[in-house]
Order: structure tokens, then sequence, then C-alpha cells
């Protein structure tokens, strides 16, 4: 290796230059978000081929990798396990009133999720306690930001005890496989990561919330819209320029801040999409509206303020008794990491009629949106507040582009399927490791018994997987490829040994877990691994030391983002809910992370002998 060529000799290659700037225009895209992740995964396969850096069969070789057809039934089996009510047990637990206080509630998540974040996929497992943990909240009067990012490092860290725990260790070892170093077993780094779980529980329970921002209860969305806007009940009288027109053509609400959420006239009542309903006189309409444009209205006769009935309230009365008016209930519901509508404008979606619900407002970190809401565009990690009837909010819990916060406690999944949904888990675990079965044959064995025992419906089925991660992590695998057949790899490995030569084993690791948790919190960490492990792999053999060593230091610092919420989904999901803003999670997480840093690669060379 050392009289091979540098990184300066393989960029200047045609394919080579090619390689690298894909790779720019791809990190800029990832960086800016102008482009969904996976359509930027789809974007470099498509130039790589066009270009003729690599073939078609050699970009989409990602596709048909075990790791993504395991991932893919992963996704079911925990679908499946949540739905049948698997996991009510593990809510009630943290719902428990014994439960007082943050410290008590983060003790449960490291000693209890935590673990169970090794075996399930942990993006499942944060959609399904969020609603937990702020009904939680709520009734102890404790502010989110105390307790949702430690739920998310748990379930991070918990992730790192088996291959299962999360997307990112079966690319890797997918990764390992094709570049001949063989593929890794359910608990080949369980040995790593039980020490690294038991640091990150220690820290967090030492350390409790002492770190972690009190944005208390008042900032929520609801508040928020009972400071900032009234629901009222109004009449069109007679002489009304709205008489004979529809909402979309008369100008209330192109020239007011006015969100028309029902109407009811005589016994009938109408709910969105309300848009081309001709209105009469006399019809009461229900409307959220800012109480200078009401007085306004009122002005110009346009509306009259209607009797007092049940539903008009007070926006702050609507906020705290969480209503149903009618049939409907103002709900809170989080945009997910990858969710198809994030990047889209609420016009653009047409999104009363497309979830039968009225957006309210949105809140972004600390800032609370609710003027103008047909142009904002919405993003991961923004909170809605919707009025919907209590079936389409129902129906949301089967979402996968909108999660919701808030418990509908008469809608959990029924128990009778609980036991066959557990029972399936174990074995799915028990017989890769008994060696009985292969661990893809095993996944999909396991789902197939989810449909067919009714723990699943196969609609659920095709529902639960996030297609938006497979074809992120099939795709960024042509990274990987192009890296090694334009000798990309073997370049920066050869820059690497020239510097690194001579220094502890302990200090090499050191150094490419650094460079991997750099990558991992400006990309994401599917992107750290695809790009970093043939680099690593030809440094390891360079320095004469075992490849698959560099590989776990790869592994373990993409999957441990405790710094920013870019590299990892979990920390993105719980920001909005959370009312984080962006170095909360690096107060937080940095004495965690230089922690990790020093024990991680001491922990690979004990366990490989170096």
């Amino acid at each position: 290796m050392p009289e091979a060529a540098g990184f300066l000799a393989a960029a200047s290659t045609p394919h080579g230059l090619i390689t690298l700037l894909v790779f720019a225009v791809s990190l800029v895209l990832f960086i800016s978000g102008w482009l969904a992740p996976e359509l930027t995964g789809l974007l470099a396969v498509a130039l790589l081929v066009s270009f003729g850096v690599l073939d078609p069969q050699q970009a989409v070789k990602g596709f048909g990798s075990p790791a993504l057809i395991t991932l893919m039934g992963l996704f079911a089996l925990s679908a499946g396990l949540f739905r049948s009510g698997g996991v009510d047990r593990l809510r009630a637990i943290l719902g428990s009133e014994s439960v007082r206080t943050p410290r008590r509630m983060i003790l449960l998540l490291v000693a209890v999720v935590s673990p169970l974040s090794g075996f399930i996929p942990n993006t499942p497992i944060v959609a399904t306690l969020l609603p937990v943990l702020e009904n939680w909240c709520h009734r102890r009067g404790i502010s989110p930001s105390k307790v949702m990012l430690p739920m998310s490092f748990a379930v991070v860290i918990g992730g790192t005890i088996t291959l299962l725990g999360t997307s990112t260790n079966l690319l890797a070892s997918d990764v390992s496989r094709q570049l001949g170093y063989g593929g890794i077993d359910l608990f080949d780094f369980t040995p790593i990561g039980l020490p690294i779980w038991l640091l990150g529980a220690l820290y967090m329970v030492v350390v409790g919330d002492r770190f972690l921002p009190d944005r208390g209860q008042d900032d929520d969305l609801m508040a928020a819209m009972a400071k900032q806007g009234y629901f009222t009940e109004v009449l069109i009288p007679r002489g009304s320029e709205l008489v004979g027109q529809s909402l979309h053509n008369s100008r209330l609400q192109r020239r007011f801040d006015v969100d028309v959420l029902e109407l009811h006239r005589g016994s009938q009542s109408f709910g969105a999409p309300l848009a081309d309903l001709e209105l009469q006189a006399g019809d009461r309409m229900l409307l959220r509206c800012r109480k200078e444009d009401l007085l306004r209205l009122q002005q110009e006769h346009t509306i009259a303020l209607a009797p007092i009935s049940p539903v008009a309230l007070s926006a702050s009365e609507k906020a705290q008794q969480m209503p149903s008016v009618g049939r409907k209930r103002l709900v809170e519901v989080l945009l997910p990491a990858g969710s198809n509508i994030a990047g889209s404008s609420v016009r653009e979606l047409r999104f009363r009629q497309r979830y039968n619900a009225t957006l309210l407002a949105v809140r972004r970190g600390q800032e609370v949106i609710k003027d103008l809401l047909g142009k904002v565009v919405l993003q991961a990690g923004d909170v809605l507040l919707i009025q919907a009837p209590t079936d389409t909010i129902r129906g949301l819990q089967n979402s996968n582009d909108l999660v919701l916060l808030d418990e509908l406690e008469k809608d959990l999944p029924t128990t009778s399927r609980k036991g066959i949904a557990i029972g399936i888990c174990i074995a799915v675990i028990l017989l890769p490791m008994l060696q009985v079965l292969d661990l893809m044959a095993s996944v999909l064995f396991g789902v197939v018994l989810m449909v067919a025992t009714g723990c699943l419906r196969p609609g659920e089925l095709q529902r639960a997987i996030r297609w938006d991660v497979i074809l992120l992590l099939g795709s960024i695998v042509c990274f990987s490829v192009a890296m090694q057949s334009t000798g990309l790899a073997r370049g920066l490995a050869v820059d690497l040994l020239q510097s690194l030569q001579g220094w502890p084993n302990y200090l090499v690791l050191m150094v490419v877990f650094l460079l991997a948790q750099l990558f991992t919190e400006t990309l994401t960490n599917g992107a750290t691994v695809v790009l970093l492990i043939p680099i690593a792999t030809e440094l390891a053999k360079g320095l004469a030391l075992p490849p698959m060593a560099f590989i776990y230091a790869i592994l373990f610092a993409a999957s441990l983002s405790f710094l920013t919420p870019i590299g990892y989904q979990c920390n993105l999901m719980v920001m909005g809910p959370g009312r984080y803003r962006f170095f909360d999670m690096t107060r937080y997480g940095a004495p965690l992370t230089i922690g990790l840093t020093l024990l991680t690669p001491w922990l690979i060379c004990r366990h490989f002998g170096l």
C-alpha cells in the first residue's frame, strides 16, 4: 500500500474528479435540505451512471442487499408489535403515577427503553413514546424539555447493543460484506455496546436534567394560540357581502387572517373542506381569528356575533379543555424526519382536503406561526396544531407522515394478539442467535407470521415500511462502490497512513472515530458509513491492523450522534415537542460525546487485542 498513489492522483483522473463533484453536490443538498435526502441519493446514482463512473448493476447494488431487506422486515415487525399492544406495558410503566420527577423518568428510559431499542428500530420507538411523555409532562406540570432529549439519547445509545438496533448497523454490516470482510452477526459487537450503554446511562442518571433548559408549560402550542387567536361562533346576517358567495371567492380569508373551521345551517353541520360551499344568510360559522379582524368584520356588517353557545369559546378555554367541537378535537401532530409532506407548502398540499383537518398553527422551535399558514413550507420537526374529526385523528395513528402527540386512550391497539406478536419477535431474535436461521430469513418469516396471525394487516405492512429510509440507504451505497472503483478510498488511506504511521493503535482508532463523528454531525449516519468504511479498511490494511476494528469505529461513531439534530432522526423528532433550540442538544450531549470518544476506541482495542 505505501507505494500506491495518493488521493490527489486518484482525484485527478476523470472518474475520480466526477465522483468528487457528485459527492460535493450531494453534500450541499444534504446540508441545505433543498432536496429530500432520499432524492439526493437517487440523484447521485443517476449522475454516477450517466457519467460512466459506475455501470447500472454497480450503482444499484445497495437495493439488493440483505441488510436492506432485513431493515424492511424490521419496520414491519415493529409495527406489528406496537399495533397489537405488545408495548402497552412499557407505555403503562412510563405513564405510571409513581414516576413523579424528570430524574426518575430518565432512569426508566435508560433502564427499560434503551435496551429495548437494541432489538427494535429506534424511530418507531420514539414515535410511540412521544405522546406518552407529552401527557406525563402535562399531568405533572413538567416542561417537556426536561425529558424529551434524554428519551432520544437513551434510544440512540441502546441501538448500539445489537445489530438490529439501527439501520446504520445493518448498513455497516452490508458494506463490510461487500468489501470482503464478512457481515456482522447479531451480537458480534455487544461486548462493546454494553459498556457504551452503561456509560450513557450513568451520565444521564447522574446529570439528570441539569443541562436541559426549562421551557415551561406556557409556551406549548395550545397556550400560544390562546394568546394569539380566538375561536368564536358568528352569524352571517342578511345583507352581508358573503351571502351567495363561496369562501374561496369571498374576501373573508383573502383579506383577513381568518380560518373557518365549521359551518352550521339549521340542523346540518359542514366540516372541511368548505371552500366551495355557497354561504347563506343565517349560517353559523366557527372561526379562528384575531380579535382585531373580528372587530373589523363586525363593523363592516360582514358577520355578527352569534348568541353564546357551547362552541363559542375563547381560545384560552379551548386550550384548557382540549375540546371537541361537535365531533372534532384539537390535537398536536409532529412532522417526523422522512415525512413525505416535508418541503411542501400547506396550500400546495391542499392540507384540509388531504387530511380532512384544519391547520391552526405551526410551532417551529421557539417560533409559533399562525399567520398566512397557506404559504408556510412544512419542515421535519414542525409541530402542527390541527382540528379534525375523531375518526380522522384515529386514522393519523397509522400515518408515516404525521405523528400524533395526543393519546386517544379509547383507541389503543387491541391486545388480543399481544402474546403472539411478542412471541414472534422473540423467535426472530433467538433463531439467528442459535444459528438455526440466517437473520434475514428469520425476519422475513416473522413478517409473514405477523400478517398470517392478524397482528398486522397487509395494508398496514406496506405503510409500516419507511420508504424514505430504504431509498436513501439503497442509493448512497453507490458512493462506497465509486470510492473503491476510482481509487479514491485507497488514495485517502495512503495519505492518512503517512500522517498516522507510528501512532499508538488507540490514538489511530480515536482519529478515525472523531472523523466519523464529524461526518455524522454534518451529514447523515448512513452516508458516513458508506463513505468512510472503505477508507478506514484500506488504512487498517496499511497499518497491518484488523479491518473489522476500524469498521466498528465507524459504526459506533455514526450511531452515537449527540451534538446536533442533523445526524440522527430520533434527535430531530424531539426538537419540536421538546421546544429545544439547536445548541440545547450540544450543551447536553457534549460531555457524553467526549466520554464516548475516549471510551469507545479503548473498548475496540481491548476487543481485538490491539
